[in-house]
């Protein structure tokens, strides 16, 4: 059980909580509180913030190189060049994958796709990859959610006779490729208004940019959206902006009408899709789409999301399933060897980072692994393994400490990195793995504190449990979809009175419910659940016994049972009262 400093968010213009209180006819103080932590200053930024619509994404053509890749498009289109879609194999790349293939084959093209095998072709885009597309015939290849630091890649396309686009998302280092076109909303040049788009939000807007020269009505992209949620929900981009536009209208086209293959891909994750949220998705179905490229083949998660019969559709996600289930039991043997290592090297030295390589460790699970063991020890973490000679790795990070930038300080002993603050890849010579260790430890070392290394709960508001009516929930709810910056609002109440015998459930009986009411006001008693907390049932036992009140973080959601709705506490931490 690790211990959490509790930090109330600060507000710096406190005048305006209730500026917005009042603009919002008379909205609760602590709402108006959690509207001014996202930034939002006005009425017609919280209208936008609650309803903000397709209508108000921005001109595609802002993009730059856009109108390069559309004319390139159109004249394969009409000259019946064949085109490869060249997609990565995450998520976000399997969903632009399908995203682009499915639209342009729609409009008449001659198109294939190919996504990258791990093991064989290595990360993004390849001169193996370009070889098979050549293979094929491609005049042209779109490379999607990868591509952007290819840049002897796209000279050896150029080689081989094919016209490259290249749709990313990733931050450009050093020069860009020399491509028909870059499309990346990241690059210094580029003027697009958002720069936090995901792979398969870039591929969004090209198909938006398509529909505007084919003079077509923009509402025929939005049976694609279903896919672009997929991927902003899964690929942790900041849910603002355009991402919460087409996050939210996404998840109400998975809702509403579903395609066969996320249908039958729910229905293997027990996940009912009339409520699906983002945290369906990271959870449940993302994953199970990750692991045919975790494991192998992602051309299958591919196949999946373009599937139009019901058989091939069940059959499809049936596979996927077998596949997430060998990935589970994976993680868990992986995590249990990276466990052993961790606690060996932080009990040898004082170290700020685990850096941890096994030249048998899967590919494809190491990631999981470190985010894991992020959580566990809260430090930099690098999981590395071995493939064909050359060492690769997944790198996680924590607050504070911007893991990209320290891996740009080893550059140096590295082969190839790319990637985000807190999640990046590396590959590096075998060679190199001591020194790079080593530096890789001394350069967070510099930057980390003592403060950053203990974990933090932010709290965007305290809460009365009284306060906790219809009214309250009605707006709450429209906080939806949650996610990076946009994150699930986390109340803190104090003086709670625990009413009844607190008890473990689940399966492994990991799970901890209790029930709570306010012990300064009174009110209706509330059932809390926390997922995976039983170990602090000792402490809620105490309160009970002793009487010593208790102190809760929460957030508030809707559990139904026996076709009974009722609010739920979800605890995300709590301890005996401290006033």
């Amino acid at each position: 059980m690790r211990k959490h400093r509790w930090i109330l968010q600060e507000i710096k213009d406190e005048p305006l909580v209730e500026r917005l209180r009042h603009e919002l006819n008379d909205l609760p103080v602590e709402l108006a509180r959690i509207l001014a932590l996202r930034g939002i200053g006005s009425f017609d930024e919280a209208r936008c913030y609650f309803r903000g619509s397709l209508e108000e994404l921005h001109d595609p053509y802002l993009m730059q190189g856009m109108s390069d890749a559309v004319a390139r498009i159109l004249r394969a289109l009409d000259e019946k060049d064949r085109i490869l879609v060249y997609g990565d194999y995450d998520v976000d790349g399997t969903t632009a994958t399908a995203l682009l293939t499915q639209f342009l084959r729609r409009l008449g093209g001659d198109v294939e796709f190919f996504v990258p095998n791990r093991f064989q072709h290595g990360y993004g885009l390849s001169k193996p990859g370009i070889d098979h597309c050549a293979n094929e015939g491609a005049r042209m290849i779109i490379a999607l959610d990868c591509g952007i630091s290819a840049v002897d890649e796209a000279e050896y396309a150029k080689s081989r006779g094919i016209d490259l686009i290249i749709c990313d998302h990733h931050k450009p280092h050093g020069f860009l490729p020399d491509a028909v076109a870059v499309l990346d909303p990241k690059r210094d040049d580029c003027s697009y208004p958002f720069t936090e788009l995901c792979g398969c939000g870039v591929t969004f807007k090209l198909v938006q940019a398509l529909l505007m020269a084919l003079k077509r009505d923009l509402r025929e992209a939005v049976q694609y959206l279903d896919l672009v949620a997929l991927a902003t929900a899964s690929d942790i981009v900041p849910v603002l902006g355009e991402n919460r536009i087409l996050l939210r209208e996404g998840l109400n086209v998975i809702r509403s009408e579903p395609r066969i293959g996320i249908k039958h891909l729910a229905r293997e994750s027990h996940s009912r899709l009339s409520e699906c949220s983002t945290g369906t998705i990271a959870y449940s179905i993302g994953p199970r789409i990750n692991a045919a490229g975790r494991l192998g083949d992602a051309s299958r998660a591919v196949a999946l999301l373009l599937a139009e019969d019901e058989i091939e559709a069940s059959a499809r996600a049936r596979q996927l399933e077998r596949l997430n289930q060998e990935r589970r039991a994976l993680d868990r043997e992986t995590m249990d060897q990276a466990v052993s290592l961790a606690e060996r090297l932080l009990l040898a030295s004082d170290r700020h980072t685990v850096v941890l390589h096994q030249p048998d460790w899967h590919i494809g699970v190491i990631g999981i692994v470190a985010s894991r063991l992020v959580d566990r020890y809260y430090r930099p973490t690098i999981m590395m393994t071995s493939i064909n000679g050359e060492v690769r790795g997944s790198a996680r990070s924590i607050k504070g400490i911007n893991i990209f930038s320290a891996l740009r300080e080893c550059a140096d002993l590295l082969s190839e990195f790319g990637g985000h603050d807190y999640a990046a890849g590396l590959s590096l010579p075998e060679e190199n793995l001591s020194a790079f260790i080593d530096r890789f430890e001394s350069v967070v070392a510099q930057q980390i504190s003592p403060e950053l290394l203990e974990p933090v709960m932010t709290v965007d508001a305290e809460l009365n449990l009284s306060e906790l009516n219809d009214r309250f929930w009605a707006v709450l709810r429209q906080f939806a979809p949650f996610g990076p910056e946009n994150m699930e609002p986390v109340f803190h109440a104090r003086n709670l009175e625990v009413t009844g015998e607190p008890v473990t459930v689940g399966r492994d009986q990991n799970h901890l419910k209790f029930n709570v009411k306010d012990g300064n006001f009174g009110g209706p008693s509330r059932e809390v659940i926390g997922f995976g907390m039983s170990d602090y049932a000792d402490i809620v036992a105490e309160s009970r016994n002793s009487g010593v009140p208790l102190e809760l973080l929460f957030c508030i959601q809707e559990n139904t049972w026996n076709g009974r709705t009722t609010l739920q506490l979800r605890a995300v931490d709590l301890r005996l009262n401290e006033d």
